[in-house]
């Protein structure tokens, strides 16, 4: 399958696009990650996403060390071409700390951030720490 559009889309000087992950059923914000134009077409091609690590310096398929994948359901991008939201159903959960969500960290009246989510795994077992 050809993918023309992947050259009108606006990269950073890394050749990079933020990318948010989001659960296809609830909404729920689950990630946002990094894509460049080989990650993005694999993932439209394979229904699965993959990321571009910019801490590793890395292309990286979600999920392929926990199992936890993300499948494509939809992908979509912003009026300005600069951000893409895709869609997924997010295989046990999102994060390497164990929560579903990245966005699990709530900033309470106090003005404290505390935990607000369910852990779905331990990652020392996960990731074999």
């Amino acid at each position: 399958m050809q993918f023309d559009f992947l050259d009108t889309l606006k990269y950073d000087a890394n050749g990079l696009i933020p990318c948010i992950a989001q659960d296809y059923e609830t909404g729920e914000v689950l990630m946002v990650a990094y894509m460049n134009k080989d990650s993005l077409r694999d993932t439209l091609e394979k229904k699965l996403c993959s990321y571009w690590s910019r801490s590793r310096q890395k292309y990286w398929v979600k999920g392929e060390s926990s199992g936890h994948t993300q499948e494509v359901k939809e992908v979509r991008f912003d009026c300005d071409k600069d951000c893409i939201l895709i869609k997924v159903k997010q295989n046990v959960a999102a994060c390497h700390t164990g929560y579903r969500s990245c966005f699990f960290q709530l900033l309470n009246e106090d003005g404290q951030l505390v935990e607000d989510g369910k852990k779905m795994f331990d990652p020392d077992d996960v990731y074999k720490k």
